[in-house]
């Protein structure tokens, strides 16, 4: 069994708002892995004094522990204690009814000798590869059914977050974890899973340079330092082409992978 975790931020000049995590107990035989992408908002418009980074941190730190220690506990009452708990820690000195209030996308995993859970919520992506070399994605589709013209206003899209009808993330309300894409697979089909944010994703999504097997491929020869260093080539060469792919040169980009 082995992982990898590997984050690269947009811009040097900004903190990453990514968070990742693999944990593997002592006893051997099961795990977990734990990737956010955190929301950013227009400057200083989140009603928090603390921002996105520590939101990701204190969010992604609450959903390590607990998976790792509560295997009593399913994925989407970790998710929601885990709000819960990061609410709590600036509920004090921030304005948590804020639309903007920090928030972030969530894909995560944890196994066992029988087992395989997952969750995914917004548009982080978590794929499980098959020992045929195979690969499903998990995927919450729910932000890419919202139309372009309305996802480039924010005002249009405030309107529509974490609400019925728009698309879901992890903010301060813990019942959104009801609405997180969740299930199980036999230990026996993974042979290996990855979790991606959105800016490691562009591999498939944006970039269109193979699908979720092509990708789980890449990540097995090459490894997440390999996939992410793909994503920064293609940027690049985009941007060469006069950007017509992407709206920003690059994204902050995390992928974890493990092998089961």
């Amino acid at each position: 069994m082995r992982t990898e975790v590997v984050t690269l931020p947009g811009r040097p000049e900004r903190p990453n708002e990514d968070w990742a995590a693999a944990a593997l107990p002592a006893s051997g035989g099961g795990g977990t892995v734990v990737v956010l992408d955190g929301v950013t908002p227009p400057a200083g418009d989140d009603g928090c004094v603390h921002g996105v980074p520590w939101f990701t941190a204190r969010l992604g730190g609450a959903l390590t522990e607990l998976s790792a220690s509560r295997r009593d506990m399913p994925l989407p009452g970790i998710l929601a204690e885990a709000i819960r708990r990061t609410a709590e820690a600036h509920r004090d000195s921030c304005d948590l009814s804020h639309v903007r209030t920090p928030q972030a996308t969530v894909a995560m995993a944890r196994w066992d000798a029988a087992t395989v859970e997952y969750l995914v919520l917004s548009d982080a992506v978590l794929l499980l590869g098959a020992p045929d070399g195979s690969a499903r994605a998990v995927l919450d589709g729910r932000l890419d059914l919202i139309p372009d013209g309305i996802r480039r206003s924010l005002e249009a899209t405030d309107r529509l977050r974490n609400q019925e009808g728009g698309f879901f993330t992890a903010a301060a309300d813990p019942d959104v974890a009801r609405r997180a894409v969740t299930g199980t697979a036999p230990r026996s089909t993974v042979r290996a899973l990855a979790a991606l944010t959105d800016g490691a994703a562009r591999w498939v999504e944006l970039f269109g340079e193979g699908d979720w097997a092509a990708c789980m491929e890449v990540l097995g020869k090459e490894g997440a330092h390999g996939l992410l260093a793909r994503v920064r080539s293609l940027e690049v060469a985009d941007a060469a082409a006069g950007g017509p792919l992407r709206w920003k040169l690059h994204d902050d980009a995390t992928a974890v992978y493990a092998v089961l």
